[in-house]
């Protein structure tokens, strides 16, 4: 109409400016902030600053046992003898046979959760009723509930015999038991995870692809799996890491005896089972048996904090990407 001006860009609504994370919270930058908002941003603060504090003590803990234990044991024989005999006449402390035993039931323990795992999680998404996905996922919600303890004592007492019954040579301590329970307990982790990354992927792709007349199954497979593969990824570190990190079930299923071997029908002792082992006092403090303890230690802490760290970054991946892209 006449006398009006034509829009130009600079007219145009503009977007409303990103605030940094927490400033809802903060409110305006004035004096008239309460009393309990200041109190409480004290209290949180002093609350991360005890988390950091004891991340802190611990890493310090760790450091210094272990500088004192590779004083007197060289590191080069820790990680390349083939023997862990610490309380022998003549003791060897190479940590490859705790190492070894550790991977061996980390991997199986991986191979039998992500599959499962994966695959319930994408049931669960998009192919099951309200019915079921209530059921399983509540049963998801048990399993991840279970006492580690208890399921050592399903290893010891009822998979352990059944395997007997195929493989009559099967010790009674084993790797193979232990890897089939860790992989349970792992189970819901890896379901649970993979099911929040496959949630994430957008409605859009989906649409995009029946539009193109793909059929539901390559769908999945070349469309979401790739889209959430970032997400699935972090959810099977993040699991390998709890399965690293497990006591209870391989003390009690995989038993003590520390030697090098890749049988999963013989007895292994993994890094946690010998820190249990060692931490009944059974090693006087400031000895050099003791300080093994704490050289072990560091060594799990290291290959846990990786795996945590490789999650996260695979989680956080995907959000960095879209942030580059906008």
């Amino acid at each position: 109409m006449a006398g009006e001006h034509p829009m130009t860009l600079s007219d145009a609504p503009q977007g409303v400016p990103e605030r940094p994370p927490g400033a809802a919270f903060r409110g305006p930058e004035t004096a008239s902030r309460s009393l309990q908002e200041r109190l409480a941003g004290h209290f949180f603060r002093l609350c991360a600053a005890l988390a950091a504090l004891a991340a802190a003590a611990v890493a310090v803990t760790l450091a210094s046992e272990t500088a004192l234990f590779f004083a007197q044991v060289s590191p080069v024989r820790f990680f390349t003898e083939l023997a862990w005999t610490p309380v022998a006449e003549e003791p060897r402390f190479g940590v490859l046979p705790l190492l070894a035993a550790t991977a061996q039931i980390t991997a199986g323990a991986a191979v039998v959760a992500f599959p499962l795992g994966l695959l319930t999680a994408i049931y669960l998404e998009y192919y099951s009723d309200p019915r079921a996905d209530g059921i399983l996922s509540a049963a998801l919600v048990v399993l991840a509930a279970i006492p580690t303890v208890v399921y050592g004592y399903v290893a010891l007492d009822f998979v352990t015999p059944a395997l007997r019954n195929i493989w009559p040579s099967i010790e009674a301590y084993n790797g193979i038991s232990a890897c089939l329970v860790v992989g349970i307990m792992i189970l819901p982790t890896v379901a649970l995870l993979s099911r929040s990354a496959l949630k994430a992927v957008p409605p859009s792709l989906v649409d995009a692809g029946l539009a193109l007349g793909a059929s539901p199954g390559r769908i999945l497979v070349r469309g979401i799996l790739p889209a959430a593969s970032r997400g699935i990824a972090a959810a099977l570190a993040l699991a390998v890491a709890r399965a690293a990190g497990e006591t209870m079930i391989v003390t009690l299923a995989a038993g003590n005896q520390a030697r090098l071997t890749w049988s999963p029908l013989e007895g292994l002792r993994t890094l946690t089972a010998y820190i249990a082992q060692a931490s009944m006092g059974d090693a006087p403090a400031g000895t050099l048996e003791y300080r093994a303890l704490f050289a072990v230690a560091t060594v799990l802490f290291a290959f846990t904090f990786a795996v945590h760290a490789l999650g996260g970054w695979l989680a956080g991946g995907r959000a960095r990407q879209g942030s580059v892209r906008q």
